[in-house]
């Protein structure tokens, strides 16, 4: 039995997802005919209390959709040095947007209101960049799955309504946030002028995420998805699996969670960990001792039966998911050796 904790995106669809994907209406979503397409969008704008959003191939996509609505030549967007938007889609501010960058370094990847408000540049200054964007990750992936505290999001939300910027949340695992804290999907659909979830992460579709905004901000997101390649056909049979994970798969989250927990309790025991970052969803990130590189760990990892990520040159990430069971934890417990 593998026990595969490198992400939560290698999951299958479940019997259930496949037959809902299988029993799917379809059409032409270029041409905005796919009935499955517009009801997954519908209903995701509806449940975050937004007006519109559009079904996309991945989470990179949809952030840089909204980067590229947000910004352009000579802008900036403030976020946290670790965040996904910076580290992990290909230089796509620069390339897509034609916009810099100006990282922050915040608590576990989280930033405040105070950052934000130190670090906007001076509109009036001709050497400098303008500001145009904040963009906040939830939960924050390199930061072990840590929760923003919403209220200082609010005040961040202030800080941005004051200075004319848009606030930007990259969602990818928001569901596991909102599962914790209690936080609902319209709290943030409040905030937040676009928002980026992910249904291929934790919800355990094959494919897909989805950005939701207002019609206007939609309306140029699409014509730049177009531009990106990201125009689907017969997507329906995509957006069936999503609407089926809406309904079904968010709510179990917890039990992904408890695992996460009981990874972390078992590491906490091991010689070879030399720190563990809290747990606090889905995510267990810790860090081996400086003679231990992190690629090393996985190879001896892999000869056990256990897949798990680098996360740095000593730090090693598990993610626990849909298709991770009691019994995987037994095994993990059992095999964990280094």
């Amino acid at each position: 039995m593998i026990i595969d904790l490198r992400s939560d995106t290698v999951t299958r669809p479940s019997p259930a997802m496949l037959q809902a994907m299988m029993a799917a209406q379809v059409g032409d979503d270029v041409f905005g005919d796919d009935p499955s397409v517009n009801a997954l969008e519908q209903k995701a704008a509806a449940m975050f209390g937004m007006e519109a959003a559009l079904f996309c191939p991945s989470g990179t996509m949809t952030n840089q959709l909204a980067i590229r609505v947000h910004c352009g030549p000579g802008s900036e967007v403030i976020c946290e040095g670790l965040s996904h938007v910076f580290l992990y889609e290909g230089g796509g501010i620069a390339l897509n947007a034609f916009s810099s960058v100006k990282t922050l370094t915040g608590n576990l990847g989280r930033i405040d209101a105070m950052q934000v408000a130190n670090a906007i540049n001076n509109a009036e200054d001709v050497h400098q960049p303008v500001t145009r964007l904040v963009s906040l990750e939830n939960t924050m992936n390199k930061g072990g799955g840590s929760i923003y505290d919403f209220k200082e999001i609010r005040k961040i939300k202030d800080v941005c309504t004051e200075n004319g910027l848009a606030l930007h949340l990259d969602g990818a695992r928001l569901f596991n946030a909102m599962v914790e804290t209690g936080d609902t999907a319209k709290d943030f659909g409040e905030v937040f002028d676009t928002i980026s979830i992910c249904l291929s992460k934790g919800l355990g579709c094959p494919v897909g995420s989805l950005l939701l905004g207002t019609r206007d901000v939609i309306k140029k997101a699409r014509r730049f998805r177009k531009v990106m390649g990201g125009g689907m056909r017969q997507a329906g049979f995509l957006a069936a699996a999503g609407i089926y994970a809406l309904d079904h798969n968010i709510e179990r989250l917890r039990e992904d969670h408890k695992r996460a927990a009981i990874i972390g309790q078992i590491l906490s025991k091991k010689s070879f960990v030399k720190s563990i970052y809290p747990v606090a969803t889905n995510i267990v990130i810790f860090e081996l001792p400086g003679e231990i590189p992190a690629s090393d760990f996985v190879a001896v990892m892999a000869t056990k039966g256990i897949r798990c990520a680098t996360f740095g040159k000593h730090h090693i990430r598990f993610v626990t998911h849909l298709d991770i069971t009691d019994k995987h934890l037994e095994l993990f417990e059992q095999n964990l050796s280094f």
